[in-house]
């Protein structure tokens, strides 16, 4: 590990890292947790959801309302996040408050009382509502179900509201004990932090925990239908949200920053393709971009764009040339050159971040991923190569590997729009 990173495995299995920054005040805390929608089965999708809300109704130590005022105390904000592959809970507190947050986010994470469940429940569905009636959130997971079939990386994290309503309380408890047992958490800390006084932090208040060997979830190894797929859903809504995708890489392959970089001039910023020719030029959509996710054997790339009816044909149009030109020509040495300082940039400035920090320590390490120091990191994005974009872009955005999803009023509109694409991009479903 770089010299700033320290990792410490506890006797049950938990595993302490941290980096400290002289420079700040404050401490970036989180407890991650190998556990997502990829490790559920289709009776289980959504309770990584539903547990990660049950664990801010209480623990054994402290009720809910008691933990929101610790932290209201201490000028911070606890929160969480349900991810595919990882469950999150973490804060950002000033030092002398490390203890007591930690003390209150151990205690949620190893015993949470579980109370409650049937308000929670009423909530994740209000969220699975509200979630449906968002057509520019929802496209992605159609888009996410037409990508990967029926592997669980295709469904949405939020779940099913019938698995949200009718689990049973005790088979909630025991997907906790299952998902949250020490080997399958690391407690990650950037900042104002000393790493052998939080490693006996942590013996003193979870030293008590044993190791329980049980099992994770199932994880299948992805793999993509064959041929082009589509999947519309009607909608009366005032625009179409598009998007057009398929498989990418994992995060432990070594082509990731060469498609961080395709990605920034492809469609990943204000100066990239699609946003100056769909929208600067054109005026075609307002939101127009490509994106990229990373997993642990596989990833995701794609485009979305958002537009009228009217619209849609031509913005699709365009977004065809564009796919077209990115495998003909996927960079000029200009924009080879802004695209990867754009990308040098932004890694730098996020390491200011405790936030940041804590985030890669959690994420990586969890993940069994290099916790690559930043020097290389930004040497590995400076030796990208223009043939390394070419090899990329020819073998992921593949006319016979893409999908298509979209939302809207007409079903022939999408259609009409997907032709447009061209005959070469477009292959018979």
């Amino acid at each position: 590990m770089h010299e700033n990173h320290r990792l410490t495995t506890l006797e049950s299995g938990v595993r302490i890292a941290t980096e400290t920054m002289p420079s700040v005040r404050s401490v970036s805390l989180g407890f991650w947790v190998g556990t997502g929608s990829r490790y559920e089965s289709d009776e289980q999708a959504g309770l990584s959801h539903l547990l990660e809300h049950l664990l801010f109704k209480g623990s054994e130590k402290y009720a809910s309302l008691e933990i929101d005022q610790i932290f209201d105390g201490m000028g911070a904000e606890l929160n969480a996040g349900t991810g595919k592959e990882t469950t999150s809970v973490y804060a950002r507190v000033i030092d002398e408050h490390l203890i007591d947050a930690f003390d209150v986010m151990a205690d949620m994470v190893f015993r949470p009382a579980l109370r409650d469940m049937d308000a929670e429940r009423e909530v994740i569905l209000e969220e699975i509502a509200m979630y449906e009636d968002d057509p520019q959130e929802k496209v992605f997971d159609l888009l996410g179900e037409v990508t990967f079939g029926d592997d669980p990386l295709g469904r949405a994290i939020i779940g099913r509201a019938e698995v949200i309503s009718r689990t049973p309380a005790e088979r909630i408890a025991a997907f906790h004990h299952e998902r949250y047992r020490p080997d399958n958490v690391v407690i990650a800390a950037a900042g104002a932090v000393d790493h052998d006084a939080l490693v006996e932090l942590a013996r003193e208040r979870i030293g008590d925990l044993a190791p329980n060997g049980a099992a994770r979830g199932a994880r299948h190894v992805a793999v993509a239908p064959e041929g082009i797929r589509r999947r519309f859903e009607r909608k009366e809504t005032e625009q179409y949200h598009v998007c057009l995708g398929a498989t990418g890489v994992s995060r432990h392959d070594d082509r990731r920053f060469a498609l961080r970089v395709l990605d920034t001039i492809f469609g990943g910023t204000s100066s990239s393709r699609l946003f100056q020719e769909v929208r600067e030029q054109r005026g075609l959509a307002y939101a127009v971009y490509s994106f990229s996710s990373a997993y642990a054997d596989t990833g995701q790339v794609g485009l979305y764009v958002g537009t009228r009816g009217d619209n849609l044909v031509s913005a699709l149009s365009v977004v065809g040339s564009e796919l077209r030109r990115m495998r003909e020509q996927p960079a000029t040495a200009e924009e080879l050159h802004r695209a990867k300082e754009n990308l040098k940039g932004r890694v730098v400035l996020a390491l200011e971040s405790t936030g940041a920090r804590m985030n890669r320590l959690g994420s990586e390490i969890l993940a069994g991923a290099p916790l690559m120091p930043i020097d290389e990191v930004v040497e590995s994005i400076e030796a990208v190569s223009l043939e390394d974009l070419a090899q990329l872009a020819e073998e992921l955005w593949a006319p016979e590997r893409l999908s298509a999803a979209g939302i809207g009023p007409g079903a022939e509109r999408f259609d009409e729009a997907l032709a447009a694409l061209g005959s070469d991009l477009v292959q018979a479903s």
